[in-house]
């Protein structure tokens, strides 16, 4: 029996099924669940983790402080007096923010629509509590509302679920992170629970409700990365294998079973008589939902935190990070393998040469790239360590059950537990047999190209309208096609680097088949200077190209600004053509000015000011991530008044002027972003 063999035949999936049920134990909430970053609920789940790494007999197995934002929520009850005289009680959920009531207390109950600033006038909520419907997937996201409310007094905001999240039931709740300050209290509402609220709000104002609450935000705490490890030869060089374990309500799907899927896959490379050449490290993380308050990038703080601070001497090491997110249900037609540019040519040979697995889906495993924000590989691709995650996002499971207490083992799918189980537990010994890192940059100069492929066409028609004059855009054009033609060379060169690199694994990989050990070794030591180079390079890439939107999403810089180009230099078109709807339209998409018309502005400048101000430590992962921000407030509420008034009586000339510098603002960095990643293909990918 070979080891892959050896290895699927010891993959045990009720152990890890019956350890992800075991998690389940563990909540603030005694009714919902919630086991979040810094509670009481998260260190004893912890605790338990750490006793099962040492029953399955992982070494070197430890607790890693690191420092976190916590939160305890214990209950949050709402009660009142229905029309027909009956005493109504509801469950409420809730967000990281802090509200204590002490016993149950009485409360005014508004109801205000979608909680904008419009849902305000001519009401007082002061004192109050202030009922609004969210939709966070297709409109605005919950601390919006949560902080407009909070500004005009209202003691808390309660969220009905009203779409994009918890859509499997009407008695669904769902839970995000806030975003926002602990100071501005907000919980949850089902909408069966919330309808016969509106029904008696339709025939007064307000209503009085009792709420007995406590949810409890305490700054700078400590929690733990739980870590064992399965000792190889080479001690500095690793495999990381990475999952969260806090969770709102009873967090099965994310994340129990993914931090159950790590410990399964250990105990059956433990039990297959599984000698690495490299330590292969498993890594239950705290603190991945949430965990940093008033900042736009508070989940992953776990993650960010083990190897920014706990552990930054990872970085050089690690040669791999598999990340693991809902792998016990199905996600679309197939499975895949999210991954940094940079893997996905390994990944891809890795799966064509795969023996048959548990078909669990009706196509075939593919890999797809790049990484996004939305989980803790993320935190780690940008310290310096390669990762990837299988895919989560498809399928309709993060419109239905995510984050809400149907997040149960009702959609448990043991066939597709069982073939991530084997697809990355082989992965693990895949990258075990390498000597030399695989990585290939050759798709990361190809993004790059694709980013710049259309920028002529984006940028030649505003040269009719004077804002790009035609020399300016003669010589953006000339630079832009030698950096093309630059970027065409890195990918060739990066191709041949890979081919040499796999030439030395395939090598590797036969001496070790052949028990040619110190042959093997000789030829490791030979390779340490080019994995030294590939992770140099891959560091690179991800501190110069790596950007991120106001939404979270993952572009390069110049697709960002040639993007606000084209819509910039829009706006402006349809303003002079006084067409003022499809100028707004335009304006929206640009940085974060997509809520500008709907909220005070004190409100868009908090949720601004606090990305733009705060220091390293607040925001995380996300620091020194965004373009410069364009702030359009004032500007759009301004076309918004035009817009109702007689087109005859309005001039646009100020607004035209205004975007005219903006827009030339963008074009001259877009030079020089232009001229820095020449810097970079030049310095890092062709020398």
């Amino acid at each position: 029996m070979n080891l892959q063999e050896s290895i699927l035949k010891n993959l045990d999936i009720d152990y890890s099924y019956q350890l992800a049920k075991r998690m389940e134990q563990f909540r603030t909430n005694p009714v919902l669940g919630y086991r979040p970053a810094g509670s009481r609920a998260e260190f004893e789940t912890g605790e338990m983790l750490k006793q099962e790494m040492e029953a399955i007999g992982l070494s070197d197995v430890r607790k890693d402080a690191i420092k976190v934002d916590g939160w305890e929520f214990k209950k949050a009850v709402l009660s009142y007096t229905a029309a027909d005289g009956s005493h109504c009680e509801i469950q409420l959920g809730a967000y990281q923010t802090t509200f204590v009531t002490d016993g149950p207390k009485d409360f005014s109950l508004m109801y205000l629509g979608k909680g904008t600033a419009a849902d305000y006038e001519g009401k007082d909520v002061t004192g109050k509590l202030v009922l609004v419907d969210i939709n966070q997937r297709d409109e605005w996201w919950i601390n919006y509302p949560v902080y407009q409310a909070h500004l005009k007094g209202a003691a808390a905001l309660i969220a009905v679920q009203s779409g994009g999240y918890g859509e499997i039931d009407d008695e669904a709740l769902n839970a995000q992170d806030i975003a926002g300050p602990e100071d501005a209290p907000a919980f949850s509402i089902s909408r069966k629970d919330s309808d016969p609220l509106k029904e008696l709000l339709e025939h007064t104002q307000e209503i009085t409700v009792t709420l007995d609450a406590n949810s409890r935000i305490t700054r700078d705490c400590t929690t733990y990365n739980i870590v064992g490890t399965i000792p190889g030869k080479h001690p500095d060089r690793m495999v990381l294998l990475s999952a969260h374990y806090d969770s709102y309500f009873s967090g099965f799907q994310d994340d129990n079973t993914a931090i159950a899927l790590m410990f399964g896959i250990a105990k059956a490379l433990l039990a297959s008589g599984f000698k690495p050449n490299n330590t292969i490290v498993i890594c239950a993380m705290a603190a991945e939902e949430w965990g940093v308050v008033d900042s736009n990038f508070d989940w992953s703080t776990g993650a960010y935190e083990q190897v920014f601070t706990a552990h930054p001497e990872w970085v050089g090491k690690v040669i791999a990070d598999l990340n693991f997110e809902l792998p016990a249900l199905a996600h679309g037609t197939r499975a895949r393998i999210r991954s940094c540019y940079e893997y996905t040519r390994f990944l891809e040979e890795y799966l064509s040469e795969l023996p048959d697995l548990t078909r669990a889906y009706p196509e075939e495993t593919r890999v797809t790239s790049p990484i996004e924000t939305w989980s803790d590989d993320f935190s780690m691709a940008i310290a310096g360590i390669p990762s990837m995650v299988n895919d989560f996002t498809g399928g309709s499971f993060m419109e239905t059950h995510y984050h809400s207490q149907f997040d149960n083992d009702a959609f448990y799918d043991e066939q597709v537990y069982r073939l991530h189980h084997e697809l990355f537990a082989l992965l693990i010994a895949a990258l075990d047999e390498t000597c030399v890192i695989p990585l290939c940059s050759a798709p990361v100069m190809e993004r790059a190209l694709d980013g710049y492929h259309a920028s002529s066409d984006v940028l030649r028609p505003f040269v009719a309208m004077d804002l790009i004059s035609p020399m300016t855009l003669a010589s953006l054009v000339e630079k832009i096609s030698g950096l093309e033609k630059m970027l065409a060379d890195a990918k060739d060169v990066a191709e041949s680097r890979y081919e040499s690199r796999r030439s030395l694994n395939d090598r590797y990989r036969a001496l070790l088949s052949e028990s040619k050990v110190k042959e093997a070794e000789q030829l490791y030591l030979e390779a340490r200077e080019a994995e030294e180079e590939a992770l140099r390079r891959f560091k690179c890439a991800q501190d110069e190209l790596v950007r991120i939107d106001w939404y979270g999403n993952v572009h390069y810089p110049h697709e960002i600004l040639l993007q606000n180009i084209r819509l910039i230099g829009g706006a402006i078109a349809n303003l002079k053509e006084q067409n003022l709807s499809s100028a707004l339209r335009k304006l929206y998409q640009v940085d974060n000015n997509a809520y500008a018309f709907m909220f005070d502005e004190a409100v868009y400048n908090h949720f601004t000011d606090y990305v733009l101000n705060q220091p390293q430590d607040r925001l995380k992962w996300g620091y020194k991530r965004l373009m410069p921000h364009e702030n359009l407030y004032a500007l759009v509420k301004d076309l918004l008044q035009k817009k109702e008034a007689d087109p005859e009586e309005i001039s646009l000339s100020c607004e035209i002027s205004h975007l005219t510098r903006i827009f030339q603002d963008q074009c001259r960095m877009l030079i020089q972003t232009t001229d820095q990643i020449q810097s970079l293909v030049h310095d890092q990918f062709l020398i």
